[in-house]
């Protein structure tokens, strides 16, 4: 069975399923959704700020310089 079969019957099974089905699915599936997903669309909103100039982007020696700034501050 190819992936695209497999999709519309799975599809077509979420739709008619019943709740207790549909949350066991779901558990099962839970820490790719939320992962993948998320992390997805989290980088595409961070992504599409700085590209409208809304946030800066920090080098990883801009940030290096400032946590070990924040460091000593901390320990005055």
């Amino acid at each position: 069975m190819d992936t695209a079969m497999i999709k519309e019957q799975l599809h077509n099974y979420i739709e008619r399923a019943d709740d207790k089905h549909l949350e066991a699915i779901y558990v099962l599936l839970e820490k790719e959704i939320d992962t993948d997903a998320l992390r997805k669309e989290l980088i595409q909103k961070e992504r599409a700020k700085y590209l409208n100039g809304e946030e800066k982007s920090y080098s990883p020696e801009e940030v290096k310089a400032m946590a070990l700034n924040k460091s000593e501050r901390d320990a005055i």
